[in-house]
């Protein structure tokens, strides 16, 4: 995986993101469930990039706030690392992939 994904490929795994609206309500307020989003970001990008990702890692209690973005751990099958910022875009909490970036 290069330092950035190919311009081809980002628009293909932002559509796949695009609609995870996943959400818990907690104490009043509403959070991503990071569990539902990882499982979604490793199934979408092994779909759309054809490589085996190991494990993701997000943030838990993050407050569901429209134009937050958010960062989680990617780790592929090959020991590649990765880091996939988020954004919030709705109050429903959909979120979409604005970039993914090989750690170096």
């Amino acid at each position: 995986m290069g330092r950035n994904m190919s311009r081809s490929t980002r628009p293909a795994v932002v559509a796949a993101l695009c609609a995870v609206g996943i959400l818990l309500a907690g104490c009043g307020e509403k959070v991503i469930d990071n569990s539902k989003t990882e499982e979604a970001i490793q199934s979408n990008l092994e779909k759309v990039l054809h490589n085996k990702v190991s494990s993701v890692s997000c943030p838990s209690g993050q407050k569901v706030e429209p134009g937050a973005t958010f960062t989680c751990a990617v780790s592929f099958a090959k020991g590649q690392q990765a880091t996939a910022t988020l954004k919030i875009i709705n109050k429903e909490a959909d979120v979409k992939l604005i970039n993914l970036r090989a750690n170096k």
